[in-house]
């Protein structure tokens, strides 16, 4: 067992670039993207995430860690959203006779859960997500069957800082 916990660096290739020196590359993998897996989509923005374990995140996060954090943006959406909805009725109701000025709460609602996201997602990039190489953000991207967008959790692979070791 020994060496069990030690950290082993991983060397970049070099790859010729046609000028004779060799430029340092490092290939990044396709970002994962998590979309809104909910019944109920308010702005774009799904009521709940899919709590499913991507391939793609195999050996880089462990399972339970991404579960949590998925319900933790969950958590944020559970109690958010509902609110917006309610506004969002009641601001269609009444948008005929406010000329739409009545959905102007519901905007900032919105604007509000995912400003709440984007911090949560900051807190778990910085504590957790950043040491292991990733970059949790929420991004806007079109949704597969139509034009419309939507809200969707992009998991970025950062790429690895060389560190120099003084001999």
């Amino acid at each position: 067992m020994e060496g069990f916990d030690a950290i082993y660096y991983e060397e970049e290739e070099e790859i010729p670039d046609g000028s004779g020196d060799h430029a340092n590359i490092t290939l990044l993998p396709d970002p994962v993207i998590i979309r809104g897996a909910g019944n109920m989509t308010v702005f774009g923005l799904s009521n709940r995430f899919s709590t499913e374990f991507p391939s793609g995140l195999v050996s880089r996060v462990a399972p339970e860690e991404f579960t949590e954090t998925v319900l933790r943006i969950n958590t944020v959406l559970k109690k958010t959203l509902p609110v917006n909805v309610k506004w969002l009725f009641c601001g269609c109701l009444c948008c005929c006779c406010t000329f739409g000025c009545s959905l102007w709460p519901v905007i900032c609602l919105s604007k509000r859960t995912q400003h709440s996201l984007n911090k949560l997602l900051e807190w778990e990039n910085s504590y957790l997500y950043h040491k292991l190489g990733l970059h949790w953000r929420l991004s806007k991207q079109n949704c597969d069957s139509s034009s419309m967008m939507e809200y969707v959790i992009l998991i970025e692979f950062l790429p690895k800082i060389p560190i120099h070791r003084p001999d």
